[in-house]
């Protein structure tokens, strides 16, 4: 059984910083992506930034481009999210998801919890 734990959301001004971690944990084969979406409510559930786990290559949502770095530790399967410059906007419940490989089930999708950053004076 595979799970994303994120932890590090939590309250900000505006114009400070948080960095999210995602660790993927279980009998995992292979990763080949990991990811960060946002929901705010009553919004749908948006791409913040992807992370390639073969190439290293990284997207951003053009919302948070030249904000945000998405980074991983490939030893502890970990991804990690450097949220700087925050905005009233970037308020929502973060996910955590990951393409990987496990027992019986290969290129499978999954998510975390999510945590919630709130940016707020």
């Amino acid at each position: 059984q595979v799970q994303l734990v994120e932890s590090g959301g939590g309250l900000v001004q505006p114009g400070g910083s948080l960095k999210l971690s995602c660790a993927a944990s279980g009998t995992i084969f292979s990763i080949y992506s990991m990811a960060w979406y946002r929901q705010a409510p009553g919004n749908q559930r948006d791409l913040v930034a992807t992370f390639s786990w073969s190439t290293g290559s990284t997207n951003y949502g053009d919302s948070v481009k030249g904000r945000f770095t998405i980074s991983r530790d490939n030893a502890k399967n970990t991804v990690y999210l450097q949220m700087n410059s925050l905005k009233p906007e970037d308020t929502a419940v973060y996910y955590c998801a990951a393409g990987l490989d496990t027992i019986g089930r290969t290129g499978g999708w999954y998510w975390g919890q999510g945590t919630q950053v709130t940016v707020s004076s």
